[in-house]
Parts: structure tokens; sequence; C-alpha cells
């Protein structure tokens, strides 16, 4: 099968680690087996979220005093990918991937005008205590919004409307290599009378995982994350894993926004746009979720 794969924050760093980077290793090498196991057996795509190190690089670009303005964000999320893709990479061939693996630095076309931009959403970077948080905000010119106990910055979110190197990843899986793709949702970029250019964004990886399966015509999408299915009243001792449902019946249901209702709105999508399947599950179970043993299987009817 093509297989499109997207991890979920927990595969490289969890709530309230440190964003060492021998912690993000450490998380990364474990998930290597069974991402391993998946490329030696299926064309595999790969993407990944980038949030705290994204958020990371864009505190210490604040603060460098040589700088006379901070990076552009856009062109942060392009350095996370690199050092992402390397991780996962090396993890990979390591774990026993004989055949190629590549990173490739990703683009992801969005609208200037989505209504996103006016209202950030998507938060970033590490979770602070309010007072702090609020003065980090005044001296770099953040929005920040509570994020359970802490708080966190977040950035606009817009739609995914065109993957840039999507023809050259489609050659890539042709040729039996393994492709990391559109780390972060991909480098957000606007394309204007002069061309493409970066603007400070994080395009929702989920979203991304989602327009990529549909333009690759993958036969299943996955979204990894730290809980074994989609649950009704999650967090609640009611709360009960869904197995099997139609893309109809799960869209009817509500989902944070923030946390697993955009893996609901990316597999529905896909489901419906497609006809593939698509599947919500554990990263500890990627075998059983690919095969359709583990996680929330979401079919188009």
């Amino acid at each position: 099968m093509r297989i499109v794969v997207a991890l979920g924050g927990n595969a490289l760093l969890r709530r309230g680690e440190a964003p060492d980077s021998a912690i993000q290793l450490e998380h990364v090498a474990q998930a290597a087996p069974a991402l391993a196991s998946l490329a030696a057996e299926h064309e595999l795509v790969l993407l990944h979220g980038n949030g705290p190190q994204v958020g990371m690089l864009a505190l210490e670009s604040a603060g460098d005093t040589s700088l006379s303005r901070a990076y552009p964000f856009s062109e942060l999320v392009a350095e996370t990918q690199g050092l992402i893709g390397y991780w996962l990479q090396q993890a990979l061939t390591n774990a026993g991937l004989a055949t190629a693996v590549v990173t490739l630095v990703t683009q992801t076309v969005v609208d200037g005008d989505d209504p996103a931009f006016a209202e950030p959403t998507k938060f970033v970077g590490s979770g602070y205590p309010e007072q702090e948080a609020r003065e980090l905000a005044e001296r770099n010119d953040w929005s920040v919004r509570r994020d359970g106990e802490r708080w966190r910055r977040v950035v606009a979110s817009p739609l995914p409307r065109r993957i840039v190197e999507i023809d050259t990843a489609r050659i890539l899986l042709q040729h039996a290599t393994t492709v990391v793709l559109a780390g972060g949702g991909g480098v957000p970029v606007v394309d204007g009378p002069a061309g493409l250019a970066g603007v400070d964004a994080v395009v929702d990886k989920d979203f991304v995982a989602a327009l990529v399966a549909t333009e690759l015509h993958a036969d299943l999408l996955v979204l990894l994350t730290d809980v074994p299915a989609v649950m009704t009243d999650f967090g609640t001792p009611e709360q009960q894993e869904i197995r099997h449902v139609s893309a109809e019946n799960l869209r009817a249901s509500r989902f944070a926004a923030g946390s697993m209702g955009p893996k609901v709105s990316a597999a529905c999508g896909f489901a419906t746009d497609t006809g593939g399947r698509a599947a919500i599950g554990s990263l500890a179970d990627a075998a059983d979720v690919v095969a359709g043993s583990a996680g929330t299987q979401v079919t188009p009817t």
C-alpha cells in the first residue's frame, strides 16, 4: 500500500518534558522500529509536528540581541524540517530500514486572505505561567492563550491549499524511497504576483497529511497520537473508544479544536473525498492501526 503517516507531537516530546535534544532523540528511537517495519513493506510518507521545536527557535531568535529583527516564522519552520527530518532519517536507518529515506524541505501554499490570520489559535513552543507568558507576549509582539494549566504562544493556522513539492515526493516514492514530507505542516507560503513568499503561520499537519494523501492517491491515511483511539466523552468515567465508524457519523460528534478535532476532520475529509480508509490511533500500536485491528478506523460509509 501507499501510506501517509502523520506523527503527533508525542513522537518527539511529551507534555511537561524539557525540549532537550537527547530526550527527543530517545522518543524518535522508540518510534523508529514500527515505522521502519511499515516502510519496509509499503510506500511510506511521514509527516511530523514541530510545535515545541519551532517555538523554542522563535524564542531564541526573539532574544538574540545581534539580530536587527527576529527570524520570520516561516524560516524557522524550514529549520525544524531539516532537524527533525535528520533525526527520523537516522533513526529509521538504525532501526534496520535498508531502503532510502530522504527529507524534503516542503512549502505549503495558503490563502493570504484566510480568516485564520485574524484569529491565531495554533499553540507553539513551551508553556509558561500566565504572568511570564504575558510579559513575553508584550516584549515579542506575540499572542498567547491558556493551554491547560499553562499559557503558550498562538499563531495563525490557515488551511493548506497546495503542496509545492508534491511531484518530487511522488517521483521518490516510485523509486522505493521513504519520504519525510511537509514537516510541521510545511513552510507556510502565499503565491503572489512576485512568486512564493513565507508568512508567519503554522499549517495544521493533520490537514496537510490529508491533502498529501489525497494528492498522492494514498491507500491509507494514518494519524498517530498518544491515545489508543478517538473517544466519546474523553476524560470522563464514561469515555469509550470509537473503533469502526463512517465519516458521516464521526463528523456528527464534537471534539476539541486544539487536539482531536483536526485529526477527526482530516480523517473524515480524506475518507469522503477519496473513498479510502483513514485511521487514528496510538503510535505504540502503529502496526495494528495500519492493519485495521486497533485505533479508530474511518471509512466513507
